[in-house]
C-alpha cells in the first residue's frame, strides 16, 4: 500500500515541475511588452473659436436700461389700468354680502318660488338655504343677480383677463336635483 502511494507521487512529481514560475515569467514578460507598444490615440483638441465683438447700432435709440423707457411703461400701464377700473371701483366701495365670500362653484341653485310677484332663487351653500333675489350679489368675483328663472340664475361677475384688465363676463348657476 505505501508502495503504490509513493509510485503515484512520483508519476504525478513531473506534471508538477510544470507549473513552475517559468510560465509565470513568460507572462509577465509579455504584459511588459504589451504596455511598452501600445500608445494611446488622442484627438487633438480643437482651436477655440475667435471672438469677433461687434459695434452697439441701435446708438440713436433709446436703451434697453433706460430709466425714461421704465417711466413711460409705467404711465402706459396705470393709463390702463385707470380706464378699466371704472368697472371694480363701485364694487370695492359697496358692503360685501354674506354669499360673496364663498365661490361660486361651492353654490347650487336647487328651485325658485314666487313671492310677491317676485321670483326667488333657492341657493344652497354649505348646507344652509339661502333666498336669492334679481339684484343681489353672489360668488367671489363681483357677481350680480340679473335674471332668475325657474331652472336657471344668471350673473354678471367682473374679473381681470390674461392682460390684468377688468372685463364683464356673465356666469349661471343651473337648476341641481338631488338624486335619491
Amino acid at each position: 500500500m505505501i508502495a503504490r502511494s509513493l509510485l503515484s507521487v512520483l508519476a504525478l512529481l513531473p506534471l508538477l515541475s510544470g507549473c513552475g514560475a517559468s510560465g509565470e515569467d513568460d507572462i509577465r514578460q509579455w504584459i511588459v511588452d504589451e504596455r511598452n507598444q501600445t500608445r494611446p490615440r488622442v484627438a487633438p483638441i480643437p482651436a477655440p473659436k475667435q471672438f469677433i465683438p461687434e459695434a452697439y447700432t441701435n446708438a440713436t435709440a433709446m436703451e434697453p436700461f433706460n430709466s425714461q423707457k421704465l417711466t413711460q411703461a409705467l404711465r402706459s400701464e396705470s393709463s390702463q389700468s385707470i380706464t378699466n377700473a371704472g368697472l371694480v371701483t363701485p364694487e370695492l366701495a359697496r358692503r360685501k354680502e354674506p354669499l360673496e365670500s364663498y365661490p361660486l362653484d361651492s353654490m347650487a341653485l336647487v328651485g325658485s318660488l314666487s313671492k310677491a310677484g317676485q321670483v326667488v332663487a333657492l341657493v344652497r351653500v354649505d348646507n344652509l338655504l339661502y333666498q336669492v333675489k334679481a339684484g343681489a350679489y353672489l360668488g367671489q368675483n363681483y357677481g350680480r343677480v340679473t335674471r332668475i328663472t325657474e331652472t336657471k340664475l344668471t350673473l354678471r361677475e367682473i374679473v381681470q383677463d390674461a392682460a390684468g384688465e377688468w372685463i364683464e363676463r356673465a356666469a349661471n348657476l343651473e337648476l341641481q336635483e338631488r338624486a335619491k
